[in-house]
């Protein structure tokens, strides 16, 4: 399949160093100079993909993507800046409905785009496949029986921990703002995010959830009713002193290709919980952290979920993981806070 990807910039230099990555990578490209130029490229060229800046003369990225999401529905990859200000408005732009965002590391304007393009590439390419309507559907394998029968008391679950990668601020919204408010269990979250990016998400979703948000920048007990994100371009990792568990960042382990890693925070999860106390969630996401661990856990009695191909943005690691046969439950994502609400109360 050949991808057409719109770069929506209004850099002169930004166009050309997007346009001579994504010309090599074989794509076919189209560029728009600002938001209202981008409206009418995108009905004539009909990409697979937009990569949109935010901040642009005539019309921005933020009133470009919420008239795009209406007039031509597609993938959006947010470009952004390293500051705490791009990631509160890159933010508010995944509400919106944008799939995915990369950051300028340089700034608004750099001539340096070594560290996004692997990255970017990589978005496309997955999110384009997402965009046909038409597309082949990957059939679930039937929804796999626990192997071990499982305590039901309310007593039974002990910790939620959940992996979401591209696609994953809007499902976490919708997650927390719809947990009981009387959940009996700490809700860990690992989230693929930058550290400038994971304290302005805490701070979107406590606004939204009956439950206290945090996210996990020192080491913190673990209490019911509690969701915790983890802290970026980190990994989260528990220790037991006594009966108390605690969470705590560390540096990103280059054992692992994402950060907050799923892999590593489960895993480190097992040795301090009991499997069978444990229920793992598997959001979108690229690629297949978590499915280890968590195929891991769901052998030793943990219960997983894994959401569907129909709702994710990105098919891979819940597939994953449903493919390893290790999935408890398949659940679109509207219907996992509800689950979880069913199984811990």
């Amino acid at each position: 399949m050949t991808v057409k990807v719109l770069i929506v910039d209004d850099s002169a230099l930004m166009r050309k160093l997007f346009t001579q990555l994504f010309e090599k990578e074989g794509f076919v490209v189209q560029v728009a100079r600002n938001g209202e130029e981008a409206l009418t490229k995108a009905v004539e060229f009909e990409p697979d993909c937009i990569t949109l800046d935010i901040n642009m003369p005539v019309m921005d990225g933020m009133t470009c993507l919420a008239m795009l999401k209406k007039l031509y529905p597609c993938p959006i990859i947010m470009v952004s800046s390293l500051t705490q200000k791009g990631a509160t408005i890159t933010l508010e732009a995944l509400a919106l409905g944008a799939s995915d965002f990369v950051l300028k590391t340089g700034g608004t304007v750099t001539r340096d785009i070594s560290d996004l393009a692997v990255p970017l590439v990589n978005k496309i390419n997955a999110l384009a496949k997402t965009g046909k309507p038409q597309r082949p559907t990957i059939k679930a394998p039937p929804v796999v029986k626990q192997r071990v029968v499982r305590n039901t008391s309310s007593a039974a679950y002990e910790i939620v921990l959940v992996g979401v990668s591209t696609g994953g601020p809007k499902k976490l919204e919708h997650l927390v703002a719809n947990l009981s408010p009387a959940l009996p269990v700490p809700v860990v979250i690992s989230q693929h995010m930058p550290a400038s990016f994971t304290s302005a998400l805490a701070k979107r979703l406590d606004g939204l959830s009956p439950l206290n948000v945090v996210e996990v920048n020192r080491k913190m007990p673990i209490q019911p009713g509690t969701v915790y994100l983890a802290k970026g371009d980190a990994d989260l990792a528990f220790s037991k002193v006594g009966s108390e568990v605690s969470a705590r960042p560390v540096p990103s382990s280059p054992s692992f290709l994402w950060h907050p890693s799923v892999d590593r925070m489960v895993d480190s999860a097992l040795n301090c919980y009991k499997p069978l106390s444990m229920l793992c969630v598997q959001l979108t996401g690229m690629g297949c952290d978590g499915v280890a661990a968590m195929s891991k856990a769901f052998k030793e009695g943990a219960t997983t979920i894994a959401e569907s191909e129909a709702t994710s943005v990105v098919f891979g690691m819940p597939k994953e993981l449903i493919e390893a046969g290790c999935a408890s439950f398949v659940l679109d994502s509207p219907k996992v806070a509800s689950k979880l609400n069913a199984l811990c109360r």
